[in-house]
């Protein structure tokens, strides 16, 4: 290896390690900050449950597209309608298949986060 090919791998090595990491999602930052706030008022607002709940979110996104994300948050909402109008939400293949991969993601989070 010559001397300049030595520095060019070096500093490409120094940027991979040193540059962000990138999202492994395409979650805004306004779904991320209102999954943590909830996740805070719901576990103690203190900064241990701020690192727990950021962790919680950053594994969910790791593991679950944001469309289906939404997806699976819609469904549960939506399931929350009573009688007949929210049994469609709560039924269905399509609603049952995306809450169940939604509750997979948080149990993943909860075992790697809390």
């Amino acid at each position: 290896m010559t001397g300049f090919t030595r520095i060019v791998f070096a500093a490409a090595a120094m940027v991979a390690f040193c540059a962000p990491a990138k999202a492994a999602s395409d979650y805004p930052t306004e779904v991320l900050a209102e999954y943590v706030y909830g996740c805070m008022k719901a576990n103690g607002e203190n900064r241990d449950n701020l690192q727990r709940c950021s962790c919680s979110i950053d594994v969910i996104a790791s593991v679950l597209p944001y469309d289906r994300y939404v997806t699976a948050e819609t469904f549960k909402g939506m399931g929350l309608v009573p009688g007949e109008k929210g049994v469609i939400f709560r039924q269905s293949a399509p609603a049952k298949a995306a809450v169940t991969d939604l509750k997979r993601a948080q149990a993943e989070a909860d075992v790697r986060c809390f």
